[in-house]
């Protein structure tokens, strides 16, 4: 099922420990800082939490991040997120895409101290931005795609009726 072009989507950045999420507006351009669940080592997302956030923030669809190496492997990371995304698709009926999330958590953490800050004592802070960053990829990639092809389309259109 595909992700709809307008609407909230909610994107998840798979942690040992914590999830962060995002959120972007209806209009899908912009992504910013959700919130960030704390997983009990060895357990589960939060689901009950999760739920509610769904509830609260009605998204059309989910990006889940996808932790690749460096290298573009998948290890056991990558696995255990893909277990969390089919987990979220089936619990909210939601479309779902997996997104390349190498980097977003450097990223992250390079935005906060570009703007002088501190990530001491805020790792939920640099989660829940780290998947603002993975959504906000998502969300550029994703429009200059569709870009990309209209300006084909309107080619091939004007060269046709030439």
């Amino acid at each position: 099922m595909a992700l709809p072009p307008t609407g909230r989507l909610l994107a998840l950045d798979w942690g040992e420990i914590r999830i962060g999420l995002a959120l972007s507006d209806e209009s899908q351009v912009l992504a910013t800082p959700l919130e960030t669940l704390q997983r009990r080592e060895g357990k589960r997302l939060p689901m009950p939490r999760f739920l509610q956030l769904v509830a609260l923030h009605n998204p059309v669809g989910l990006i889940v991040g996808l932790p690749l190496s460096l290298e573009g492997t998948e290890g056991d990371s990558t696995i255990a997120a893909r277990e969390m995304a089919a987990t979220v698709t089936r619990r909210t009926g939601l479309p779902m895409e997996l997104w390349d999330e190498r980097m977003s958590t450097a990223r992250a953490l390079a935005v906060i101290r570009e703007q002088g800050g501190s990530t001491r004592g805020r790792k939920a802070d640099v989660d829940s931005l780290a998947a603002a960053v993975l959504l906000q990829h998502f969300l550029d990639a994703r429009r200059n795609k569709m870009e990309r092809t209209e300006r084909t389309e309107r080619k091939e259109m004007s060269e046709g009726s030439e």
